[in-house]
């Protein structure tokens, strides 16, 4: 018996029945070491996998989304059976891949600390250098639970009893070692070249707070050293990069046990914030939005009609007013449909964009809250535009255009999934179609490069979401684009149409920052602190060296703060070297310095945080200097 495959290529081939992946790799022997898995008509397995007829391959390496997923889901194994030879008592949770490595929650009957991961990554080596095959078991459901009863693992046992009834059980074995995983998975221990165990945290079993906590041991695997260490270098960066840390240090935002998720902003992070407000509100009136402002808390009858009672109240807070029920708004969205729902609209009316810079409130747990990056309450830069539907595709590449000049002055580069319909969703199947379509159509057409992000979509509609990349390589996600049918007939909107009949408009719900807070966090460690001067809290600081040069110094302050720059003048007793390093480490973009030379000249003597000495310059071109600059937002 043969079989006909087709390579990736186009080109048919055909084989002997039981031929595996793995015997046809072993034609590409250059390639052995870097191919790790196969896609069979779209699907990843495993290479050991016999070749199906007619079936199309392609084979996968560690630089894509999926081979990186897989070698990092492997290493998360050895890990696991890692822990088990040295802790046998050891409970284990879930151990996924996730970006840039993986992790693995784990019960221990005593708890371990930093102190224990050296000697959990030397057994780890050993299970590597054993290269143990790594091999597929499929078991019915009863088979399931008495394999894994009988191992005292009650967190799998859990997991085998939600799966669906027709789902396919399988396990992964390694040596002595077994666990419950829907692969695919490397063929052999072996192949996990070089991994990294960085860090230990608390974690809810399936992140819940009424379930128990768990130890979460975090890793990172690459197939050589040099990767592995060119990304702990960038680790060891983004430390010395961490907003938490450079909040702190430059007087941006504070965080306190009396507000657990909300952040406190001080004056220089008001600063930056207001900046960032202008530069929104300023684009925004340009490209033909409206702003409003919508109230903080509404009625309960108003979550139950958008859909966010049912959708979205395990996230909110709740309070009562003349014993009703209202609720803390979590989105912006049903505030907007109220303001578009106050008057009558005619077909010429539309597109109608309606904006708001808009506080929500939704309830994190306690574990998740990060500085800036996950909060309990923050600032969405939100606009819902009404359309017709002929306008979607006008309106969806205009706010994609937006979105690309906004990163652009930031100096993002970006990348864009498109998120389809979720498991909890609304609305019938055939408008989400539809909408998913008219987005594909709109990447497609404005020849954006997108992936395709299955069942993460809102549960109203599909996005286009867009993940920023920071000068560390590493991904944000910030602005979305969400395509919805649904909240129009929710709140039974309309226009009237050239016909003189009632019509439903099209929404298009989008954010560009996304969260201001989260940008900021953002921008702190993209720009390492060192803000481009239109963002900078304190643009020029000035350093007179002698109380002699203390008049004409407070005279430059005076013609700078005309001008409407952020300034601070250091008349302290202190040596000019000692308070140029001060403004250094503020990260302050100029300081200006002061001696006799400068007073007799009428000059100033310029020195750049990054670049040191500029000359001498007289004030009006200084001054025009950073006008330029600023206008055109230099990074």
């Amino acid at each position: 018996m043969s079989i006909k495959v087709i390579m990736e290529n186009g080109e048919e081939a055909v084989y002997p029945g039981g031929t595996t992946c793995m015997d046809l790799l072993s034609e590409k022997k250059a390639e052995n070491k870097e191919l790790i898995a196969v896609l069979v008509d779209g699907k990843e397995c495993d290479l050991s996998l016999p070749l199906p007829e007619n079936s199309t391959i392609s084979f996968i390496d560690f630089d894509t989304p999926p081979g990186a997923r897989i070698y990092s889901h492997s290493a998360s194994h050895v890990l696991a059976h890692a822990v088990k030879r040295l802790y046998p008592k050891a409970k284990l949770g879930i151990g996924p891949a996730i970006e840039n490595g993986f992790y693995y929650d784990i019960e221990f009957d005593q708890s371990i600390s930093a102190d224990d991961l050296p000697a959990i990554e030397k057994e780890m080596k050993n299970i590597i250098k054993e290269r143990k095959p790594i091999k597929r078991r499929e078991m019915s459901r009863v088979e399931a639970l008495q394999l894994f009863g009988e191992m005292g693992e009650n967190y799998k046992l859990e997991l085998i009893n939600d799966l669906p009834d027709d789902v396919v059980i399988s396990c992964y074995e390694q040596a002595d070692f077994i666990d419950l995983c829907a692969g695919p998975h490397l063929s052999n221990t072996g192949m996990v070249k070089a991994f990294k165990l960085t860090g230990l945290a608390g974690a809810y079993w399936r992140g819940d707070e009424h379930n128990p906590m768990l130890q979460r041991i975090y890793g990172t695997a690459f197939p050589t050293k040099e990767r592995l260490e060119h990304y702990l270098n960038m680790i060891e960066e983004a430390k010395k990069r961490d907003h938490r840390k450079l909040g702190r240090e430059l007087e941006l935002f504070s965080l306190h046990d009396e507000g657990p998720g909300f952040p406190f902003l001080h004056n220089n992070g008001m600063v930056i914030w207001q900046e960032l407000t202008d530069f929104w509100r300023h684009e925004h009136r340009q490209a033909g939005y409206e702003e409003i402002k919508t109230p903080l808390i509404l009625n309960r009858s108003l979550w139950e009609q958008s859909g966010h009672w049912d959708h979205f109240r395990e996230n909110m807070y709740f309070t009562k007013i003349d014993d009703q029920d209202f609720a803390v708004k979590p989105m912006n969205c049903p505030g907007a449909m109220l303001v578009y729902r106050s008057k009558m609209h005619s077909y010429r009316d539309l597109p109608r964009r309606i904006a708001e810079m808009g506080i929500v409130h939704r309830h994190e747990l306690s574990g998740t809250l990060q500085g800036l990056m996950r909060v309990r309450s923050f600032t969405q830069d939100d606009a819902h535009i009404f359309m017709l539907p002929e306008q979607i595709e006008a309106e969806v590449a205009g706010i994609i255009a937006l979105m690309d000049l906004f990163y652009r002055v930031f100096g993002f580069d970006y990348r864009v999934e498109l998120s389809t319909r979720p498991e909890k969703a609304m609305g019938r199947i055939e408008m989400w179609d539809k909408a998913t379509a008219i987005l594909k159509s709109v990447l497609q057409d404005k020849d954006v490069d997108f992936r395709v992000n299955e069942g993460d979509g809102a549960f109203y509609g599909p996005k286009i979401d867009f993940h920023l990349k920071d000068c560390l390589g590493r991904s944000w996600q910030c602005g979305t684009i969400q395509l919805d049918f649904q909240m129009p007939e929710k709140f039974d909107l309309t226009y009237i149409g050239e016909d003189g009949g009632k019509h439903r408009p099209v929404v298009v719900h989008r954010t560009i920052y996304g969260s201001m807070e989260r940008l900021m966090a953002l921008l702190i460690e993209h720009y390492g602190g060192a803000f481009p001067i239109w963002l900078a809290p304190v643009q020029v600081a000035i350093i007179p060296i002698t109380e002699r040069s203390h008049d004409y110094s407070e005279s430059v302050q005076d013609q700078l703060q005309r001008e409407g720059f952020r300034v601070t003048l250091d008349q302290r007793n202190e040596k000019m070297g000692y308070k140029i390093r001060e403004a250094q480490v503020k990260k302050i973009p100029y300081m200006l310095v002061i001696g006799d030379r400068e007073v007799d000249s009428g000059l100033v003597a310029i020195r750049h945080r990054d670049h040191g000495d500029l000359g001498t310059d007289a004030i009006v071109n200084f001054i025009k200097k950073l006008k330029e600059e600023i206008t055109e937002k230099t990074i």
